[in-house]
């Protein structure tokens, strides 16, 4: 039995969160779901976005899955989502983007954004001036080490034959300039068997929108994965189809990339796929190999059998959505 922190979050993250519960509990009885409380709505209940307790028992779990916060204007008001990923050292972003349906003037996509998860611009380090404000960047060897092998690591796993290094090496030439030395000293390491390229990342946006095909998986830093794996979630219908995992030596947590929407919460209407892919990447990175391509297969045959959410133009709700994918698990 494993155990899971669900953190359903404010907005719409409860309702897609819910959706994935369901899911993953129609097809596997080997889970037991523990709840709790993150975000603004946690912040205005207790003074904390996130307690040291939640903390605890996500640091407790085998694994969590986490839906979605509302940020808020409140000087006291930390994010709790870079708090989660510093205290478990969660130093790994991935997203898978692949499409599941054919969408009009926009290209097939299958690729895996590998991102650092823990520097670079979100390290929230500001001197305020009087002209202005400096914002430090955190760039060093170890977190370069770790994400760029953990990248080509994870790349033989998913059976990925070609990686790129995307940066901004010509113009932040010894921050993005470590980083590519990096990744040009671990690549040594797989000659023979995986494929290398570098791409600058302004190159590499226009890239993703032109011809997606020349990436397979991209391992780039933390404010550019950020940047660039919103860019491929637009071409394949939108953040609702956009799972993220993050993930350390020791714990996990898995995620709908979308923000919480407010203005949509509590209607019924939110896109809970990403939610669901984020859920069926959680079974695999825990070993449920079989459970977690069940769960993939019914929301790919949930689409190719014409149930449209409505963010695309479809006339499905969440639930029924949710229902068909069920189903779908179901018929096998």
């Amino acid at each position: 039995m494993k155990r899971i922190c669900v953190l359903p979050g404010d907005g719409i993250g409860p309702e897609v969160i819910e959706s994935a519960v369901r899911v993953l509990r129609s097809v596997t009885d080997e889970l037991e779901f523990k709840y709790a409380h993150i975000g603004l709505g946690e912040f205005e209940r207790t003074g904390y976005p996130i307690t040291d307790e939640t903390i605890q028992q996500m640091k407790g779990a085998d694994s969590c899955l986490f839906g979605a916060v509302t940020s808020s204007t409140d000087e006291e008001y930390k994010s709790p989502v870079l708090r989660f990923r510093k205290e478990l050292d969660l130093f790994a972003n991935v997203r898978p983007i692949r499409s599941l349906l054919p969408l009009l003037g926009k290209p097939y996509m299958d690729l895996i954004i590998v991102r650092e998860n823990t520097e670079g611009m979100y390290t929230q380090d500001e001197a305020v001036d009087l002209d202005g404000v400096t914002t430090f960047r955190r760039v060093s060897r170890h977190a370069c080490e770790r994400i760029v092998r953990f990248a080509f690591d994870r790349s033989q796993s998913w059976k990925k034959r070609r990686i790129c290094c995307v940066h901004k090496a010509n113009v932040l030439r010894k921050s993005d300039g470590l980083f590519l030395e990096i990744f040009r000293e671990i690549s040594k390491d797989f000659q023979g068997d995986i494929e290398t390229s570098e791409q600058l990342v302004d190159s590499a946006a226009m890239s993703l929108v032109t011809d997606p095909s020349r990436f397979e998986v991209i391992v780039t830093l933390n404010l550019y994965g950020d940047i660039l794996s919103d860019v491929a979630a637009g071409m394949v219908g939108g953040l609702g189809f956009a799972p993220s995992g993050n993930i350390g030596t020791a714990h996990s947590v898995f995620e709908p990339c979308h923000g919480s929407a407010p203005d949509i919460s509590g209607k019924g209407i939110a896109n809970p796929t990403a939610a669901i892919l984020a859920s069926a990447m959680m079974l695999r990175h825990l070993g449920m190999v079989r459970e977690s391509d069940s769960m993939q297969k019914a929301v790919q045959s949930a689409y190719s059998s014409a149930n449209l959410t409505m963010d695309i133009g479809g006339t499905k709700d969440s639930e029924a959505f949710t229902d068909s994918v069920i189903d779908a698990i179901m018929e096998e």
